[in-house]
């Protein structure tokens, strides 16, 4: 994942239906042993919404309710930003701290379509063409990490298809005759490895 990438409301519905934590993450409860047995490989998921520990009722309805309240409120802007490394590089917290200071002097985060191109694996929506703050420009190998001379595009793909199969194999649950019908349409994107246009198409980005 890059620095920061900018994801239709249908992408974030997904994120938020997987909710995948880090491997580090002090909630994770399961044993070596457990998650072996569960196939999860290291990978596991927070659960819908990220609250789903403390919810009631299926997850199929929490889904859902998600979703409305996504589709309801489409004045909003959703970005996805990495925890810790952005290809090969260690960054901690700074993707984050940098990308809440770029979207703060932006007017409420606005980002005009034209300054966005799709990136390479598409749960990962649009990356801006560059990233400027105090004058500066981010480097573009940290917007683009497949371009990283260490990582390359034959291991980014490599680590995209471990996510995508991660997302099939936790996305498949939500697949019952309660799934809102729009819910259903962004799955079935998701399972034949659309593209973000696709997603797109479905909740169209705020401008």
């Amino acid at each position: 994942m890059g620095m920061m990438h900018v994801v239709p409301p249908a992408l974030a519905w997904l994120w938020r239906l997987v909710a995948p934590r880090g491997d580090k993450n002090p909630s994770i409860g399961e044993s070596a042993a457990e998650r072996a047995r569960l196939g999860t490989g290291g990978m596991v998921a927070e659960g819908v919404g990220s609250f789903w520990p403390f919810s009631t009722g299926t997850k199929v309805e929490a889904a859902n309710l998600a979703l409305r309240q996504i589709v309801e409120h489409p004045r909003t802007r959703y970005v996805l930003v990495p925890n810790q490394h952005i290809g090969a590089y260690k960054v901690g917290f700074a993707a984050q701290w940098l990308a809440r200071e770029y979207l703060a002097r932006r007017g409420g985060g606005r980002i005009w379509r034209e300054e966005l191109v799709p990136a390479r694996f598409p749960l990962f929506g649009f990356t801006p063409r560059e990233v400027k703050l105090d004058g500066q420009q981010v480097r573009p190998t940290l917007l683009f990490p497949e371009n990283q001379s260490r990582v390359g595009h034959e291991a980014y793909d490599a680590g995209a298809a471990i996510i995508q199969d991660f997302f099939a194999s936790e996305l498949v649950q939500f697949l019952t005759d309660d799934l809102d019908p729009l819910g259903r349409e962004i799955i079935e994107v998701c399972l034949r490895g659309g593209s973000v246009e696709e997603y797109e198409e479905l909740t169209p980005l705020y401008q």
